[in-house]
Order: C-alpha cells, then structure tokens, then sequence
C-alpha cells in the first residue's frame, strides 16, 4: 500500500499512462484503492473530468505514437511538396499568359498611326497693313483723332482701306478676310460716321438705328468696346449688348430706355424678340453680321432667320453688311437672301498688286460664290496650327510635352487649346495645374534652363459664370503668355487691340 501511495501522487496522467507503468495487473483491492484515491484527488482539483478530455490522449501509448507520427509526416509532406507544386504550377501559367498575350506599356505596343490622305492647299499670305493714313478718308475730325489717340492707330489694314470707302457710300458689302485684319474697325468706322452725321440728332429713345449681330459672348464684349471708345466725342449716341449669361430684367431696362447700336448674339436677341415688347427695329439703318461662318457653324442659322423677318417686316431700307473669314456654302446662301446688289471685298495676297486693274475687279458687284473644294487659305502671320496624329494613350504626353516646350521653355508664347466639351477642359485644366505646376512634378530650379518662364493655365466655356468668362478673356487677351483651355464653341479672336 505504501509504494501504491508513493506512486499515485506522480500521476495526474490520463488512464493509459497508468497502465504503463505496471507490468503486472493488480490485485482486486489495489485496484479499489487506487480507483476511491484517483476520485478524491480528482474531486479536489479544478480540473475537469477525464472523460471530457481529447479521445485521443485515452489510446494505447503505441495507437497515439503512431498517429502523431502520421500526423507530422503527412504535415511535413504538405509544407514540403506542396509549394514547390503550386509555385511551379503558377509559374508554367506566368510562362503560358507572357507568351498568350502581349502587355501594353505607354510608349510600345502602339497601333499604327494611319497616314490622313492631305490635299494641297496653297497658303495665301495677305497683305495686313498699308502705308495709308486715316486722315485720307472723309471722317469726322473728332472721330480721326479718337482712332489715333484712343485706339492709337494711324495706318489702315488692308481690309478697312477697301471696305470703309464702300461702305461709306451706302453699298451693301460682303467682306472676307482672315481673323485678325481689322474687320471690326472696317464696319464699325462708317456706322459711327454715319449716324454722327444725321442731319436729325438721334435721340436715346430712337431705339436701335444699327444692328450688329456676332456668334459668342466673347466678340460681342470686344466690339462693344470699340464701338464705346469710337464714340467718346459723340455722346449722345448710346451703344448696347445683349449676351447670355446676363439678367433679362436689366438688358430689358436699357431696352426700355433706348440703345442706338445695338450689339448682341442671336440667341438672346430671338429671345427679347418674343418676349420684351417695347424692342423694335422701325429705325434700323445698319445690319451688319459679323463673322457668318462662325454663326452658321453654331447653329445660329433658325435664330437668323427670326432676326431677318422681324427687321424686315418693321425696316425695309438699310445697308447690309456681311462680314466672314471664309466663304462658304451657307455663308454664301445667307448673302443672297440679306444682301442687295453687294459689293464683294477680298483681301489679295501679297503677290497682287492692289492698284493694278484685275485686282479691281474684287471690288465690284459680283454674287458670292462658294467652292466645294479648299483651294487655299488665309492665317495671320502671327498665328501658328500645329496637327499631330498619335495614338490614343499618348495623346495626353504629346500635349504635356508640347505645353513645356512652347511655354515654358520659349518667351512669349500664347497656346490656345480647342477640346470638343466642358468636361474635357475641366479635366485637362484640373490635371495640368495638379501636375505641370505642382513641385514634384517639375524639374528643380538647377536644372531648368535660364531662358524658363512660369506656366499660366486659363480655361473657358459655356458652363462658367459670365463674370468669370470675362475675366479670363480680359486676362489672356491682355497677358504676353498664357495657355487657354476652352470649347469649339467659344472661339477666341486673336486680334491684338490694334487691329480692331
């Protein structure tokens, strides 16, 4: 009994340890002993039973060796084997897609540019200004010296030298010459003279005696600004535009008080022409449309045609004048339906001579005609297109690229950028400022070559605000650089103030 006591204490093992341990089964009464003993220590102990225990610590010592053995080997074998397998299976399908199909990167892999059939076109480079004075045409003394002081301008341009006289006489024009030659000043000179000149002193209650119509918000600022300045010395006679983006009540108040140059896009003049009743047009003296092939290709041909059959059933008397850079089918149409008997004016290039008897013949009454093919154009020689044809993924670095090089590493260049939506220059306008003018996007200072110049990103579109639309015109037409954002839809004019 001693030694059974001496034993049990060492063993708080499960069952199978105890069996060996003896060689020998006990006898009947050891074995009770053990059994009341086993009770009492389990009793006392917070352990729990041995019957809730694992079934496997309950097996014989060889069944419980042999299966951890089993369990081991067979978990070795897993670690072991199994990665090799699956790494080498994953890399045979690695090997299997590099070969199947072929991974694209920025500059590889790019399709072929196709090569755009480019017909011949001749550049015709037009003769901007002439050695003419101001001073040889019949205008008022006061308006002469407003044009040379205000607009400090002296000679002519090529296209008021030929169109003013004509105009001045009362003939019906159509004027083609390119952006940028003076077309504003060539009409709004005559109109200014000829109103100062009534022998009737206009009245702000007349209403509008001369109508000029222009396709965007932009050029109907611009013309409302020469025409401001042409008539400093002649005061009683007040200008006016109308615009979207502009309150109706307010434009219908200076309406109501009278307006004798009226300015405005077609859009918003259909507008107050069916809903402001104190507008009428039985004064009108001047119609003048002003650049048509743009205000045809806006979609401004419906407006037109409401505008011509409201003036015509108040006003059929008038001098029409119209004026485009290009002459085509539409601009043509339009001309035989709002001209009568009119003059055509071209600007020749300069391998004519203007006084030699051909060139004669651009100045008399001819039907416009319109030509399917293009067989040569007019650009001002100030004024570079650029075309590049790349594939899609690399249209975006071609015009990063192209930004730093002409504006930021050339002095004073102006880029002006044409995207087909609103959504396009705000993207392109957010992006370049986040990484073209970011830090960490551009080259350090002491790699920069001296000759670098700050980037000035400016955006415009028909979403903007319209007092936010006139800042930035204001501010890229008056800035030496600039890169501008903008829509086909808002065309900017790059005639310097000079050639207005």
């Amino acid at each position: 009994m001693a030694a059974v006591s001496g034993v049990l204490p060492q063993v708080p093992e499960p069952r199978a340890a105890v069996f060996r341990t003896f060689s020998k089964p006990r006898p009947a009464h050891a074995r009770r002993q053990a059994a009341a003993t086993k009770r009492k220590c389990q009793a006392s102990s917070e352990a729990p039973p041995a019957k809730r225990r694992s079934k496997a610590s309950f097996l014989p010592a060889k069944k419980t060796a042999t299966k951890e053995t089993r369990r081991t080997l067979k978990g070795k074998a897993q670690k072991t084997f199994s990665p090799k397998k699956s790494s080498a299976g994953a890399s045979d399908g690695n090997q299997e897609r590099k070969l199947g199909i072929k991974t694209s990167s920025l500059f590889k892999n790019n399709p072929e540019v196709p090569e755009l059939p480019r017909p011949v076109v001749k550049q015709v480079q037009e003769k901007v200004f002439t050695s003419d004075a101001f001073q040889a045409l019949d205008l008022h003394p006061h308006l002469i010296s407003t044009i040379n002081t205000v607009l400090k301008m002296s000679s002519m341009t090529s296209v008021q030298k030929q169109s003013i006289p004509v105009l001045l006489e009362g003939r019906d024009a159509l004027v083609r010459s390119q952006t940028g030659s003076g077309k504003t000043l060539a009409y709004c000179i005559p109109v200014v003279q000829s109103l100062q000149a009534m022998q009737s002193k206009i009245q702000r209650g007349d209403g509008p005696y001369a109508l000029i119509l222009v396709p965007t918000r932009e050029l109907a600022l611009q013309s409302f600004d020469t025409v401001q300045k042409l008539l400093k010395p002649f005061t009683w006679i007040v200008p006016g535009v109308l615009m979207g983006g502009e309150k109706r009540k307010s434009e219908k108040a200076r309406l109501r008080k009278g307006i004798n140059i009226l300015i405005s896009t077609p859009g918003r003049l259909v507008d107050h022409i069916k809903s402001t009743k104190n507008i009428h047009f039985h004064q009108i003296r001047w119609l003048i449309l002003d650049e048509a092939d743009r205000i045809l290709d806006l979609g401004f041909e419906k407006d037109l045609t409401v505008i011509l059959n409201a003036v015509n059933a108040e006003c059929q008397e008038r001098q029409n004048v119209l004026l485009s850079a290009t002459l085509t089918e539409g601009v043509a149409r339009l001309a035989d339906i709002s001209l009568h008997d009119p003059v055509s004016i071209s600007v020749l290039d300069e391998s004519h001579d203007l006084s030699s008897p051909e060139s004669e013949a651009f100045l008399e009454a001819s039907p416009p005609q319109a030509t399917d093919e293009l067989d040569g154009f007019a650009i001002p020689a100030g004024l570079e297109q650029h075309v590049v044809v790349v594939p899609s993924k690399l249209r975006l670095v071609c015009l990063a690229a192209f930004i730093l090089q002409k504006c930021k590493f050339e002095r004073d260049q102006k880029v002006i950028v044409f995207f087909s939506s609103c959504e396009l220059v705000e993207f392109h306008y957010t992006l370049f400022l986040q990484t073209l003018l970011s830090d960490s996007g551009a080259l350090a200072p002491e790699h920069l070559p001296s000759t670098s110049t700050p980037l000035k990103f400016l955006r415009l579109h028909s979403a903007l605000e319209q007092e936010e639309r006139t800042a930035v015109f204001q501010d890229f037409m008056h800035s030496r650089t600039g890169i501008l954002f903008c829509t086909f839809s808002e065309p900017f004019h790059s005639a310097s103030p000079a050639l207005l």
